[in-house]
């Protein structure tokens, strides 16, 4: 703690000069779709040569403890629409509906929209139970007063994507990031659940590093929603 103290006393001289150093720490979802992250850290890097960035990723409700702990300086969540991230700042940056992520050769991959009852008859590969990226599809489901079952439990996309091209079960995923996935066919729901992407960030004051990360990312987002 005293040496990254000293750390920071030393960027925040050097910002007061005009030079941004230090070290910049983000956290991400695997999916996230509403921020090129490779585009902004590679202009953050063009632009504050001096500073090291590292990305971490996680789940979106441990990402939350890690910036309120102040182990990250930001992070991009991907959470259902009435998680509310709290002893943080946050911002929406954007939501789309998720699809029915089967393999070539399955049923519903011939239909061109499917509805949530019609799929309830199926075996679910998913996210682990109580994880934010789970509860967007339980949250549907049960609204609609449906039951399904999760077979398969993983912590990972890239081996969700690859049990259900097995055939192994079925996977609801964002549109927005489903744009990037190969071999495999995704189904339109017409009253598929929601996901929110979310940055969040510390309350307290942030490093100079950190804030020219937000600055960068505000100038390049589109105003905050209603």
């Amino acid at each position: 703690q005293a040496l990254e103290a000293a750390e920071r006393a030393r960027a925040e001289v050097a910002a007061a000069t005009g030079e941004i150093r230090g070290t910049l720490t983000v956290g991400s979802i695997p999916t996230v779709a509403a921020v090129d992250l490779p585009a902004v850290f590679r202009e953050y890097r063009l632009r504050y040569p001096q500073v090291r960035i590292s990305l971490r990723t996680g789940s979106s409700e441990r990402l939350v403890e890690q910036v309120r702990e102040g182990v990250l300086d930001a992070a991009f969540l991907g959470v259902q629409p009435d998680f509310g991230p709290q002893g943080v700042s946050d911002r929406e940056l954007g939501r789309g509906q998720h699809v029915a992520v089967v393999a070539p050769g399955h049923p519903l991959a011939a239909h061109h929209e499917v509805d949530l009852r019609l799929l309830a008859e199926e075996v679910f590969v998913d996210f682990a139970d109580g994880s934010a990226a789970r509860a967007q599809s339980d949250q549907a489901f049960a609204a609609a007063g449906l039951r399904r079952e999760v077979a398969f439990e993983v912590s990972g996309v890239e081996l969700m994507v690859r049990m259900v091209h097995q055939g192994l079960g079925i996977a609801l995923l964002p549109a927005t990031f489903t744009a990037e996935l190969h071999g495999l066919r995704c189904v339109p729901i017409t009253n598929g659940p929601i996901r929110v992407e979310r940055l969040v960030w510390s309350r307290f004051t942030p490093s100079p590093a950190a804030s020219a990360f937000l600055s960068l990312l505000d100038a390049s987002l589109p105003p905050p929603a209603a």
